[in-house]
C-alpha cells in the first residue's frame, strides 16, 4: 500500500479576504493571581542535552494541563511530586489547587531525569510519567468540581529511559478496556554520525485490562517510530486504528514487541514517460497556462468555462483536457484566453489574492508541468511543437523526440525532508496519506472536541487556520474549521513568543511570551458605533479586538491554557486566571 498524496482543502467561507487589521483595545482583562505553597520545577536541560531537538521536546514542554472533557479545569505537577487541579466556578473566590494524586520522590534522583507530564485520556482516566522512565495509568473517576476523589493508579510500570507523554486514548473494543499512550524520547544514536549524535524516538503503547482480573492492566504491544525531529503534532486515533503526525522530518516504524520491522527496499519510482498536457506559471498577481490543443483549432472548436473556483477547458464535443477546483480563487472578469500557433490554448488567470504562490494549479491534478522563471517562458512554446498532435488520439510515438527525465518534475513526489503531515494506519504500520506542509508553519495544537482528534493550527499566507483530523473519511481527512484572520502574519513579528493556543470555540486566539506578558486576539465582532474607512470609502461593521495583558511576576512563564471564558498561565511559583469572556 502506497501513500497516497493530498492536498489540505481550504474552506473559503471561512476566509476573511477583507479582514484590514487587529485594533488595540485598552480594556483591562480582569486578573486573578494564586499563590503556590510549593513551587512548579522546571527541569533545566543538562549539557548533553544540547540539541535543538532537546529543546523543542522538553525545553519548551507546557506545564499546564487542559482536561477538555470539564470546563476550567486545570492540572499540573509541583516539585513535591503533587498533581493539582485547579477547578474554577467563580474567578472571585478562587480556591487554592487541591491534590488528586502524588507520585513517590524518589523517581527524582534518576540521572537523565525529564520533567513530569500528564494525558488526560479520557472523562476517567489520566495517563502520568514522573520523568524518570515509569508510566502510571490513573483511574480518575469523574473529574468534576463536586468530585474530590484521589485519584487510583492501576497500571505502574518503568518503561526503561525517561520520556514525556504526547497523547493518549481509551477505548472499549469487544469488551475489552484498552489505553494506548504515546511516549517522546530524544536518544543518542550511534548511526547519527553526521549529524547532532541523537534521534527521536516514539513509543506506541498499548495498555489493556488482563482478562478475568478486574483490575490489573499490562502491556499488550509496543511500536516504536524512528525520525530525526521532534514532532510538531503527535496523536492517536480515537480507537487505536492509526497516528498522525506533522514533522520536519520522516517517521518510520522500525520495532514491534522489540523484534525490528522489516523495511521494504526503496522501489524504484517509476516515471511514467507521459508528456505533460499543459505547462503553467505564476507570478503574485496571475497564472500563465497552456494546453496543447489539436494542430489548426479555432476559436468555435475551444471548449472554456471558468468560476471563482473552477476551470473547464477542452475540445467541443470530446472530454475536457483540464478540469477542476482551482487551487485558490481567481476573478473570472479579468482572465482571458488566445490561441496560440492554431495549436495550443494560453490562458491568463487574475489571482483572486495577490500573494502566496500556489503549489498547484487544479487540484490533484498531476499531468502539468510548472516552469520556474520567466526566462522559460519562452521555452513553453516551443516544447509544444514537439507535442501537438494532428488529433486527440493520434499516434504518441510518432516523430516525438526522446523524453528527457531529468527535465520532468516528479510532480508527484516532494522532497523527503520536507515538513509533512503524515496518517499511519496501526495494522499495516505505513503512511496512509501525505500531506506536504511546505510553507505551513505549525502554530499550535488544540482540543476543541475530546471525543475527537486534536485540531492543528497552521499559517496559510497571513492567516492561521484550524484543521480537524477526520481519520473515518479517507477522501478529507483533515478539514479546516476555523480562521484566526493575520495571526499567521501577526505571530511572526512576536521574537520571545513561547506558547500559542486558542479557545476550544475559537472565540479568540492567545500568544505568551517567555515572560509577563501575553496577547489576545479575538474574532471580529459587531461594533455599537459606525465607523468609516476613509481609504475604502464604506462603513465598517465589525472589528477585531487585540488586546495585551501583563503579569505581575518576573519569573519565567511554564505553562499556557485557555478556555472558552478564561487563560490560565503558569510559572513556578503562581497560577493566573485571566477572565478572557463573560459567558
Amino acid at each position: 500500500m502506497t501513500a497516497s498524496n493530498y492536498s489540505l482543502k481550504v474552506n473559503r467561507d471561512l476566509l476573511d479576504p477583507n479582514f484590514e487589521s487587529y485594533r488595540l483595545s485598552l480594556d483591562a482583562i480582569p486578573t486573578y493571581n494564586i499563590e503556590l505553597d510549593a513551587a512548579v520545577e522546571e527541569v533545566k536541560l543538562k549539557d548533553t542535552q544540547y540539541t535543538l531537538e532537546h529543546m523543542r521536546a522538553f525545553g519548551m514542554y507546557n506545564y499546564l494541563h487542559l482536561d477538555p472533557w470539564y470546563e476550567d479545569s486545570v492540572y499540573f505537577v509541583d516539585c513535591k511530586g503533587r498533581v493539582l487541579n485547579l477547578t474554577v466556578t467563580l474567578d472571585t473566590a478562587l480556591g487554592k489547587p487541591r491534590e488528586v494524586y502524588r507520585v513517590t520522590v524518589e523517581s527524582s534522583q534518576c540521572e537523565d531525569r525529564l520533567c513530569a507530564s500528564l494525558s488526560l485520556t479520557s472523562a476517567t482516566w489520566a495517563a502520568l510519567s514522573d520523568g524518570s522512565g515509569r508510566l502510571y495509568l490513573l483511574r480518575t473517576g469523574k473529574r468534576g468540581d463536586s468530585s474530590h476523589m484521589k485519584w487510583e493508579p492501576l497500571f505502574n510500570e518503568d518503561l526503561g529511559e525517561p520520556f514525556t507523554i504526547l497523547h493518549s486514548v481509551s477505548h472499549v473494543q469487544a469488551g475489552v478496556h484498552s489505553m494506548e499512550v504515546l511516549l517522546l524520547r530524544v536518544q543518542k544514536d550511534p548511526e547519527e554520525t553526521k549529524g547532532s549524535g541523537y534521534s527521536v524516538s516514539l513509543e506506541w503503547i498499548t495498555i489493556t485490562l488482563h482478562r478475568g482480573q478486574e483490575k490489573k492492566y499490562e502491556v499488550k504491544k509496543r511500536r516504536v517510530l524512528r525520525g530525526k525531529s521532534v514532532p510538531h503534532y503527535a496523536a492517536l486515533e480515537p480507537k487505536g486504528k492509526g497516528l498522525m503526525l506533522a514533522s520536519e522530518k520522516p517517521f518510520v516504524f522500525t520495532h514491534v514487541d522489540g523484534r525490528p520491522v522489516e523495511q521494504p527496499e526503496p522501489e524504484p519510482m517509476e516515471v511514467e514517460k507521459t508528456d505533460p498536457i499543459y505547462f503553467w506559471q505564476q507570478t503574485t498577481e496571475d497564472i500563465t497556462l497552456c494546453v496543447r490543443m489539436p494542430e489548426g483549432i479555432t476559436k468555435e472548436g475551444v471548449q472554456f468555462r471558468l468560476t471563482a473556483d473552477n476551470v473547464t477547458i477542452g475540445v467541443q464535443g470530446f472530454p475536457p483536457l483540464l478540469e477542476g477546483q482551482l487551487f485558490a480563487s481567481v476573478d473570472p472578469e479579468a482572465s482571458a484566453w488566445i490561441i496560440k500557433d492554431h495549436k495550443s490554448l494560453e490562458v491568463t488567470l487574475q489571482k483572486r489574492g495577490e500573494g502566496p504562490m500556489w503549489p498547484e494549479l487544479v487540484m490533484g491534478d498531476k499531468r502539468g508541468e510548472y516552469v520556474m522563471s520567466d526566462e522559460q517562458a519562452a521555452l513553453i512554446h516551443e516544447r509544444l511543437t514537439h507535442l501537438t498532435s494532428e488529433d486527440l488520439n493520434g499516434n504518441p510515438d510518432r516523430d516525438k523526440p526522446p523524453c528527457n527525465s531529468q527535465e520532468l518534475e516528479d510532480c508527484d513526489g516532494f522532497p523527503e525532508d520536507s515538513f509533512s503531515l503524515t496518517h499511519f494506519d496501526e495494522q499495516s504500520l505505513k503512511p496512509t496519506q501525505v500531506v506536504n506542509l511546505g510553507s505551513h508553519q505549525y502554530l499550535f495544537t488544540v482540543d476543541a472536541n475530546p471525543s475527537e482528534m486534536p485540531c492543528l493550527c497552521l499559517r496559510h499566507d497571513v492567516d492561521a487556520l484550524v484543521w480537524q483530523p477526520r481519520p473515518d473519511q479517507p477522501g478529507n481527512m483533515w478539514e479546516h474549521i476555523a480562521t484566526f484572520n493575520a495571526l499567521g502574519y501577526v505571530q511572526a513579528s512576536k521574537r520571545d513568543k513561547k506558547f500559542a493556543t486558542c479557545a476550544p470555540n475559537f472565540s479568540y486566539a492567545s500568544l505568551c511570551e517567555c515572560l509577563r506578558r501575553a496577547f489576545i486576539y479575538r474574532q471580529p465582532s459587531p461594533v455599537e458605533t459606525v465607523l468609516f474607512n476613509r481609504k475604502q470609502g464604506r462603513q465598517v461593521g465589525q472589528v477585531a479586538k487585540q488586546q495585551v495583558a501583563s503579569l505581575d511576576s518576573d519569573k519565567p512563564i511554564l505553562g499556557f491554557r485557555a478556555t472558552n471564558e478564561r487563560l490560565y498561565i503558569l510559572t513556578s511559583s503562581n497560577l493566573f486566571v485571566l477572565k478572557v469572556n463573560n459567558n
